[in-house]
């Protein structure tokens, strides 16, 4: 990549890399957060229910919250300005509104998810409880890939980042990102990931703003919506847009825009689909109101990467020339580092040192999801299922920490082997669909469909795999004289070729099959995964078992098929759930809010996707100062009212909580000891 010097010194990177700076601020604010939660509130990270999914009861606010950190990637800043700068205006729409259906139709998936397996931690114990261990172990291949793909895409974009501005090593970075996050996650678990995705989420719309207002308002080489189109059409003028209306960058009639907005449709069904991080969320929230977190921090998104890009994405195109702004080459945009090449033209250090910091804030959130869901993916469906059937709580917890550390390690591998090879950020964003796609109707289906008919989603995943693969390389071998290389792969039409195959392979065959060959199957099954009363009886027989003598084995296997039974019997279930649970999982208020989640995102869909953007697509219009500017006063208006309903609403839906730790606080100060959480003891009747 090429580079006219660095803006910030090394140190900055070091810096940010080895948490010596902020990021050591952030991780050690985790810890006391974590422990300020063990000493006043009633959840402690010391159980593995806790430590995996923050004991089922987290609130809207803050799972949308965490959806929105975890869904803003490196790639949701560097990636999005890059097709700004490539396409227009097109880019920002394209990648948000693309990226953000995913979301919102998987609040579908969480409403069925607390109807049909309220108890489970992933979504492969559901796939492997429904349909047995093949498919278990082959629907935990793509999970695992979708995992190593997003952190690889992560630690690529922050590297390469943090290389450019600061100088850092490529290496060092990769292996110093997710130090600290790894530290953080280990001690406190899911709920101080999410804890620490709000942090983030508050810093980040703060930092986002700045940036606004810098280019849009108060910037001495912008400054305003009329500015900024003059400087557009001026570097249209030079350098035409091949594909869009007139070549101009302030259309909707982008040709290569239209087709990046397809793949990263498919793509991102993939990543949201098929990434435990999501499934995770939907896990940890109360089943009442899982649908709300889910269209909430859905459209909470969106903000982030249309106005980030059509901020700086733009002002790097609009700053060519300037004696401050550096020349890109083609792999430089791939590396997503137009908007870092903007951030210090407008701002000098100061522009390069609040990028970074987004980009730290962005890249530590996202890991945090990526490491506490691959930690559950491995301790519960291959460590508890294959090797440890009867693990202890305790056991799976030490698991849990060990995996976390593991694929800390395996993240940074990850990244500097697709580093080494020439693999980029951008070209893996592109990829993704290619080689997940095809899993993402069966697993829908699965969790959503009693008719889904095992064998073809099997063979419809496996399948659609191949087709994407295949017509992937057999277009670039055609377009390209049979020239098959990183940059040729990375084209838009080989890499929309192999999207489309593979998801729509995988979705026919597992579609059609299940229409002609329905299964009947009855989701009681995965109902009575890991519901409290199967595991209160099996932990009593497990220490009866030891107890026995030989000649009471007869009696204890009927025992145990009687615990088997009791697992099923709602009477059974009733006794053990709490009051409020049984509730929000009563199956009548699941279906209405599975309905409500099916229109409101399907609507959603159809305005974001066909509504908008393809008439403004057809009319080929190019858009003056009045149309510009109307364009940002909307990402500007659309921050604001992200900001405040995942910044400010988890605030006021936890100031219960808040007040409980006040309280405790307060009274360690007068009285040291006697502030600390204790639970309520229930006098016998």
């Amino acid at each position: 990549m090429s580079s006219s010097g660095n803006v910030l010194p090394q140190g900055a990177g070091y810096g940010v890399g080895m948490r010596t700076g902020i990021g050591l601020f952030f991780s050690a604010f985790m810890l006391l957060l974590t422990a300020v939660q063990a000493r006043y509130t009633a959840f402690s990270p010391k159980n593995s229910e806790e430590f995996s999914s923050a004991s089922r009861s987290v609130k809207p606010g803050l799972i949308a919250s965490g959806i929105v950190s975890a869904w803003t990637w490196a790639a949701t800043l560097l990636q999005s300005s890059a097709v700004a700068y490539k396409y227009g205006i097109s880019g920002p729409w394209w990648y948000g509104a693309g990226a953000t259906i995913q979301v919102l139709l998987f609040a579908m998936l969480a409403a069925k998810l607390k109807l049909n397996a309220p108890y489970a931690h992933t979504w492969l114990e559901i796939v492997g409880v429904r349909w047995g261990k093949a498919a278990h172990l082959i629907f935990m291949f793509f999970g695992l890939a979708t995992n190593i793909i997003v952190s690889s895409m992560l630690i690529l974009g922050g590297s390469a980042t943090v290389t450019d501005l600061t100088g850092m090593s490529t290496l060092a970075a990769c292996f110093l990102i997710p130090l600290g996050v790894v530290i953080y996650v280990i001690v406190g678990g899911m709920r101080s990931t999410l804890l620490c995705d709000y942090t983030h989420t508050t810093v980040l719309f703060a930092i986002i703003l700045t940036f606004v207002f810098a280019v849009y308002a108060t910037g001495p080489k912008i400054g305003s919506p009329k500015r900024m189109h003059e400087l557009l059409t001026a570097a249209a003028s030079a350098a035409p847009v091949s594909g869009n209306a007139h070549g101009s960058y302030v259309t909707m009639r982008s040709k290569d825009g239209l087709i990046f907005g397809v793949i990263n449709i498919i793509g991102n069904f993939a990543t949201v689909f098929q990434d435990q991080a999501y499934w995770q969320r939907a896990i940890a929230s109360r089943p009442g109101t899982t649908v709300k977190a889910y269209l909430l921090g859905g459209l909470a998104w969106f903000a982030i990467p249309f106005t980030f890009a059509t901020t700086l994405g733009l002002s790097a195109v609009a700053l060519r020339g300037d004696p401050d702004m550096r020349p890109l080459s083609a792999a430089d945009v791939s590396a997503g580092l137009p908007a870092a090449a903007a951030a210090a033209a407008l701002m000098g250090q100061a522009g390069a040192a609040a990028l970074l910091v987004l980009l730290f804030l962005a890249v530590t959130s996202a890991t945090s999801a990526e490491l506490i869901a691959v930690s559950s993916l491995l301790t519960y469906d291959v460590f508890k299922k294959y090797i440890k059937p009867d693990a202890t709580d305790s056991q799976l917890l030490q698991m849990g920490h060990y995996m976390v550390g593991l694929y800390g390690l395996v993240m940074a591998l990850a990244g500097l082997i697709f580093f080494y090879i020439g693999v980029s950020m951008g070209w893996l964003y592109t990829f993704m669909g290619v080689i997940l796609g095809s899993g993402v109707v069966p697993i829908a289906l699965c969790v959503t469909w009693s008719k889904a008919n095992k064998w073809g989603c099997i063979i419809g995943a496996v399948v659609g795999f191949f087709a994407g693969l295949l017509a992937w390389l057999v277009t670039t071998g055609t377009l390209y004289a049979g020239v098959i290389d990183v940059t040729t792969t990375g084209e838009n039409y080989p890499m929309l070729a192999g999207n489309l195959a593979s998801i729509g392979v995988g979705g026919i065959i597992a579609t059609v099959t299940s229409l002609i060959w329905p299964d009947d199957f009855n989701f009681d099954v995965t109902r009575a995964i890991n519901i409290p009363s199967a595991r209160i009886a099996s932990d009593q027989s497990k220490d009866q078992k030891q107890e026995n003598r030989p000649e009471d084995e007869d009696e204890e296997k009927k025992e145990e098929i009687g615990v088997s039974e009791e697992a099923a019997s709602p009477s059974v279930v009733n006794s053990t759930i709490p009051t409020e649970e049984q509730e929000e999982l009563d199956p009548v208020k699941l279906q209405v809010a599975f309905r409500f989640a099916a229109w409101s995102s399907l609507g959603l869909l159809l305005v974001l996707i066909i509504l908008i953007p393809l008439p403004l697509f057809f009319a080929q219009t190019v858009y003056g100062v009045k149309g510009l500017s109307a364009w940002v006063i909307i990402g500007i208006i659309w921050t604001f009212m992200s900001a405040f309903s995942v910044v400010l609403y988890p605030l006021w839906e936890s100031q219960d909580a808040l007040r409980q730790i006040g309280r405790g606080i307060i009274k360690d100060v007068f009285a040291k000891g006697s502030g600390r959480y204790v639970p309520p003891h229930n006098s016998p009747a």
